[in-house]
């Protein structure tokens, strides 16, 4: 994924939100082989220019990914692939919304782990 030309197109008429568009079609690069593991990422403000959204809606499908695993942030603006599989990113975005759930009804993390370790 060292150019654009390999992101799908965003569909502006879609209920999705913008940002999970442009998030999944970077995942999915990810998950074909397109961007590998290091591999640094086009800048945003290119990304938003091709996909015609703003580059704010980039970013903001760029902190997703990070908060998966899927891309870090480093010194200089980069933004690389990490070395996580995208089978993995989708256990910790199911992990966070489980935590999410468990707090909006009063379970702390510890009492989340006892419970998964029982149905496991």
């Amino acid at each position: 994924m060292t150019s654009t030309n390999s992101i799908a197109e965003i569909d502006h008429s879609s209920p999705v939100p913008l940002h999970e568009q442009v998030a999944a079609a970077i995942r999915r690069a990810i998950a074909e082989g397109e961007a590998i593991s290091g591999q640094r990422l086009p800048p945003a403000k290119d990304l938003a220019a091709v996909l015609g959204v703003n580059a704010n809606t980039v970013f903001r499908a760029l902190r997703t990914l990070r908060d998966e695993g899927l891309v870090e942030f480093r010194r200089g603006r980069r933004v690389t692939v990490t070395g996580v599989a995208p089978q993995r990113s989708a256990i910790i975005a199911k992990a966070r919304e489980l935590v999410a759930l468990g707090q909006r009804y009063g379970y702390h993390p510890d009492e989340l782990a006892a419970i998964i370790r029982q149905v496991s």
